[in-house]
């Protein structure tokens, strides 16, 4: 199952520590690994991704669901991806392109106390024992949840509702009076906005899971390379 897992520590070592050791748990075929970076969160409360031994998280970070879910972790003002990146996550980020409901960026949220730092990642997993058994040895605070479909049939739903409210209002000017008519026209002015803003914004979740499916494939074929070399 496709679930988004986190794992709290008292520290960043730790999480360096659990990171490393869900890596181990992949190299042995209990879970796969699509993607994880460590989040930290300092004593002032503003939280940062470390610069990383892993090379292409810094990269393949944004427009993922993982990359939303840190966001919201990162609260309003965002977090620093990596010490000198200068990036970015947070303020814009969508609850719905992490794919995870509030209940549980809240959880995690109450948590993740300053000081204090979390494994972040995307995991395929049959069965839950061996992440939680490893992660709870090294002290660590396991929170889980599957990643919920794309909304395609909602959001199709909801721009076909408010088209036809549009249809109804410029059907209603075109027999108004004429103070009448322009209150009509700011009214489909803001509907059509809306409209275009919803259709955008469905856009850009479905070329996200586009890139996410497109990244997962590359690490089921890397990871498949990897083990057909190991036995030739």
């Amino acid at each position: 199952m496709d679930r988004m897992l986190v794992v709290v520590f008292d520290n960043e070592v730790k999480a360096h520590q659990g990171r490393n050791a869900l890596r181990d748990l992949d190299r042995r075929g209990d879970v796969t690994i699509y993607s994880a970076a460590v989040l930290a969160k300092r004593a002032d409360g503003t939280t940062f991704v470390p610069e990383d031994d892993d090379p292409g998280i810094l990269g393949t970070l944004f427009g993922t669901s993982l990359g939303s879910l840190i966001g919201l972790l990162g609260g309003p003002v965002g977090l620093a991806v990596g010490a000198t990146a200068g990036l970015a996550l947070g303020a814009g980020v969508d609850l719905d392109h992490a794919r995870i409901g509030a209940d549980f960026i809240d959880d995690v949220t109450k948590q993740l106390s300053p000081n204090k730092a979390a494994v972040v990642a995307e995991i395929e997993e049959n069965w839950t024992a061996p992440v939680d058994s490893l992660m709870e040895s090294l002290g660590g605070t396991v929170f889980r949840r599957s990643l919920s479909e794309v909304r395609h049939t909602v959001d199709q739903e909801e721009v076909a509702a408010m088209k036809a409210d549009l249809a109804q209002l410029k059907a209603e000017r075109a027999q108004a009076r004429a103070d009448r008519k322009a209150k009509l026209a700011e009214k489909i002015n803001q509907l059509e906005s809306g409209i275009q803003a919803r259709m955008q914004k469905a856009k850009e979740r479905r070329e996200a899971v586009l890139r996410e499916e497109k990244l997962k494939a590359q690490t089921l074929r890397a990871k498949a390379a990897t083990a057909k070399a190991a036995v030739s």
